[in-house]
């Protein structure tokens, strides 16, 4: 059975004097050390979350920057090879017409020969035709 004497007072005082001095040595150092680490945990995620925001802003930004490049690099392009293209047909159109001035000039040429070696075969014509009369017959004519 329980007997209530003057040990059991001494052994309750023992255990709260225990429980104070435990507090006191152990518990609150163990829950500041917790408290300490949970605080730097929350300021490294603010950290993390800041990094992490600083990082897209910036991915963004480079994004748009690589856009923007593209289509100024892409309008350049363009734009030079328009001109190129124009410059291009301008040559080409020049030797077409250069071209074409000196097919017709050769052409004028090549008609002017052709009449003059016709006049020159008509007055030949007389001569050839007496000539072949003489080489079918076999005589002179």
């Amino acid at each position: 059975m329980i007997d209530i004497d003057l040990t059991m007072p001494i052994q309750i005082i023992n255990i709260l004097l225990l429980i104070v001095i435990l507090n006191a040595v152990l518990y609150r150092p163990v829950r500041n050390v917790l408290l300490e680490r949970q605080k730097k945990i929350g300021g490294l995620d603010g950290d993390i979350a800041n990094f992490n925001k600083n990082a897209k802003l910036r991915l963004d930004e480079f994004d748009q920057k690589i856009r923007e490049s593209r289509a100024k690099a892409k309008a350049e392009y363009d734009a030079v090879r328009g001109a190129a293209q124009a410059a291009s047909n301008e040559k080409l159109a020049a030797l077409r017409k250069g071209m074409e001035t000196a097919k017709a000039e050769q052409l004028k040429q090549i008609q002017q020969q052709f009449a003059e070696a016709q006049i020159a075969l008509k007055g030949q014509i007389d001569s050839f035709a007496t000539e072949m009369a003489s080489k079918v017959l076999g005589r002179t004519l």
